[in-house]
């Protein structure tokens, strides 16, 4: 469960956001300055912060100063008045992950808040980062990777495109920390979160009296992360209407905020993601071709996990060790049927889906061998080995491992059977069962 630590001096404030905030499920602890928060903050550390800007004993900068100090990975959101805007601007570039003008609905503080909590694209932790990397085994994986790792020296713009919960804003945050805007500010903006109308004024900013409602200035995305990167996910949902002004910005390295008389020079990297076909869309005409060609001048594209099952065992392990209870460290191990549960799932939801069938595994557990059956998996989106298995870059054992498991799945582990079925001695499966780690299946 989430939890977060709330920072005002306001009580009514600290009290409506804890209402909220646990009637969505969340684990609250609440503060009334800076030196409050750092010391429950030092106790209990929270997987999120939000705190006021400006309070009686210091501001929020200081209360970001000191998690980041406890724990650098930890995301803060700040809250702010008007007056207090360009410090929050600041606070942005030095790391925080947003800010919120006060009145704030809380839709869209939690709207916000699950932006930095999601699976694989929470935070821009070095860990994280290198976890990405380090887990990957399989050499269409670590070709990305060496890519990614190329163009972050460079300043082009990059297309990630990736089935959802592959990892692409993890890969986006991987190029800004190795490039020598690592020191700017890394923004990212969903195209998909936003209504239409509310969308450019989010991208480019807007002055005050720009359209009802908007009492006050407030500079964009574009705006925050000059000097640094700014990441547009699910680019492909951009609003046709949004992308003539977008391929301006990217020409011109300039942008307008709404209401504004005079264009504003930006300087950022710009890295799109998407998790379908951006060219399809052009040749449907859902998308402009050139902003296509302007975004795509740096293409990478992640493998699905189906495509890279050599890399399910380590990032398994990698879960397994990032959510056991911290208490009993290095002492879950997976049982090897489900290891051979996993090798066969063709995991739809990607890595985003083996960490939670982890975690899932994990709470389900009642000793520390997490078995198949605490996993369970949706068999329907199972491989067929003898239509899936067959591609390029597979070897002849991967296809004959893959097809054992499946039969023996078949004929509930009646070695016997599974032998006619294949064709071969019943000694050859039992050698074949060990020697591909399968499970140990009753012998009948």
């Amino acid at each position: 469960m989430s939890r977060v630590l709330i920072v005002d001096d306001e009580a009514a404030m600290r009290a409506a956001l804890e209402a909220n905030f646990r009637r969505r499920g969340w684990r609250v602890e609440t503060a009334d300055g800076v030196s409050d928060a750092l010391s429950k903050f030092r106790i209990s550390p929270s997987t999120l912060v939000v705190t006021d800007m400006r309070m009686a004993d210091g501001d929020g900068l200081q209360v970001m100063q000191g998690v980041r100090t406890l724990m650098p990975d930890t995301p803060v959101i700040f809250l702010t008045a008007y007056g207090s805007v360009p410090d929050a601007v600041q606070a942005i570039r030095e790391g925080a992950c947003d800010y919120l003008q006060k009145p704030v609905s809380f839709e869209q503080l939690e709207a916000a808040a699950e932006r930095f909590l999601e699976p694989l694209g929470e935070t821009a932790s070095s860990k994280s980062n290198a976890a990405f990397e380090g887990v990957g085994a399989s050499a269409s994986f670590c070709s990305v990777i060496a890519r990614a790792r190329r163009v972050a020296r460079t300043d082009a713009d990059v297309l990630i495109e990736a089935e959802s919960g592959t990892g692409k804003e993890l890969l986006a945050r991987l190029i800004h920390r190795a490039s020598p805007r690592a020191e700017g500010p890394f923004v990212a903006v969903n195209c998909s979160a936003f209504p239409d109308n509310l969308l450019e004024s989010e991208l480019f900013g807007h002055v005050r009296g720009a359209f009802t409602g908007a009492n006050n200035a407030k500079p964009g995305k574009f705006e925050l992360a000059d000097g640094g990167t700014l990441l547009l996910d699910e680019i492909g949902d951009l609003p046709p209407t949004l992308q003539p002004k977008l391929l301006r910005a990217l020409q011109e390295r300039e942008i307008d905020r709404l209401g504004d008389i005079k264009p504003i020079p930006v300087n950022v990297r710009v890295i799109a993601t998407t998790n379908r076909s951006l060219r399809a869309q052009v040749d449907a005409g859902q998308f402009r071709a050139d902003l296509y060609y302007r975004l795509h001048v740096v293409p990478l594209t992640i493998p699905p996990l189906r495509e890279r099952r050599e890399d399910i065992a380590p990032l398994a392990e990698y879960f397994l060790r990032k959510h056991e209870p911290k208490t009993q460290r290095g002492m879950f191990r997976l049982a090897p049927e489900l290891e051979a549960q996993m090798e066969w799932h063709d995991w739809p939801g990607n890595v985003r889906e083996l960490e939670n069938l982890v975690r899932r595994a994990l709470a389900l557990s009642t000793g520390t061998v997490l078995g198949a059956q605490s996993l369970d998996v949706d068999t329907s989106a199972a491989r067929e080995p003898s239509s899936d298995a067959v591609r390029s870059g597979v070897t002849l054992q991967d296809i004959e491992r893959q097809l054992l498991a499946k039969t023996l799945e078949a004929t509930g582990g009646n070695r016997t059977k599974a032998a006619e079925l294949m064709g071969v001695s019943l000694r050859t499966v039992r050698n074949k069962i060990r020697e591909y780690g399968l499970p140990a299946w009753k012998a009948l």
